[in-house]
């Protein structure tokens, strides 16, 4: 199977911590060259001195400003663009629908869909320039399933699958692909949160949380940043050459959200 992504020039949203830098790690380490933004300073110190070839940009995906910044950037730093993974989001409020605050909603879906439409349509002409290649848009479980307490983030990842299906058959004639991947329960921090944050709002411990949780899922286990990577890289390179228009969970089987 051929994951070789040498020669690749590889955009990566938040690309500088979590699911994003396992993304841009593993995609330098099979011989890409890559442009990563983030919001975050202290993250993105952190990646230059992990990763020091890979060029970088402060910017906030839900800015059209920012990412047009981000792509001049990127185009510099590149020469043109092959790959572009929208992994840009947030978890947004947990709380009922009547409690939550208009801000919070906005806010989610500005940084979790409307970003991923401002960095696709400046990414697009760069890739059909390049002769075709991948779109990868990160959707979540939640994109397949109902989730409780979560609705401005649920909403964007459903949203996330039809904006992928309907750029893979917009843009198949052009040879760039178009994929979203769907990862359930991914360890670390932010897990950590949302758990937190719904156990709260439940009512209960976060003990009992991660127990609910893990009852849902068939391998009773979260999912790792570098699982989510690998499908990635299998989805942009001559491995996944004939796969278009596709949402792919890496989930260990989440059968129900809590």
């Amino acid at each position: 199977m051929d994951t070789s992504a040498s020669d690749l020039r590889v955009l990566v949203t938040a690309g500088a911590a979590g699911i994003g830098l396992a993304i841009t790690k593993t995609f330098v380490e099979h011989g890409a060259r890559a442009h990563l933004c983030d919001i975050d300073d202290k993250a993105l110190a952190a990646a230059k001195r992990e990763l020091p070839a890979v060029t970088q940009t402060k910017a906030d995906v839900a800015s059209p400003a920012d990412v047009e910044r981000l792509f001049g950037d990127a185009l510099a730093a590149l020469g043109g663009l092959d790959v572009l993974v929208n992994n840009a989001g947030i978890a947004g409020p947990t709380a009922k629908v009547e409690d939550m605050a208009i801000e919070d909603w906005e806010r989610c879906i500005a940084i979790d869909l409307n970003g991923m439409f401002y960095c696709t349509r400046k990414a697009m002409p760069l890739i059909k320039a390049a002769g075709g290649g991948s779109i990868i848009n990160l959707s979540s479980v939640a994109g397949r399933l109902g989730f409780a307490m979560r609705t401005p983030y649920a909403a964007a990842k459903w949203a996330v699958v039809g904006f992928t299906k309907s750029l893979a058959i917009e843009a198949g004639a052009d040879k760039v692909r178009v994929n979203c991947i769907q990862p359930g329960y991914v360890e670390g921090e932010r897990i950590e949160r949302v758990i937190r944050d719904k156990a709260k709002g439940l009512g209960i411990s976060e003990a009992e949380m991660r127990r609910r949780i893990f009852d849902s899922v068939s391998l009773r286990e979260f999912v790792s940043a570098h699982d989510i990577a690998n499908m990635a890289l299998f989805l942009a390179t001559e491995a996944g050459k004939h796969i278009t228009g596709q949402a792919l969970s890496v989930c260990a089987d989440v059968r129900y959200t809590i």
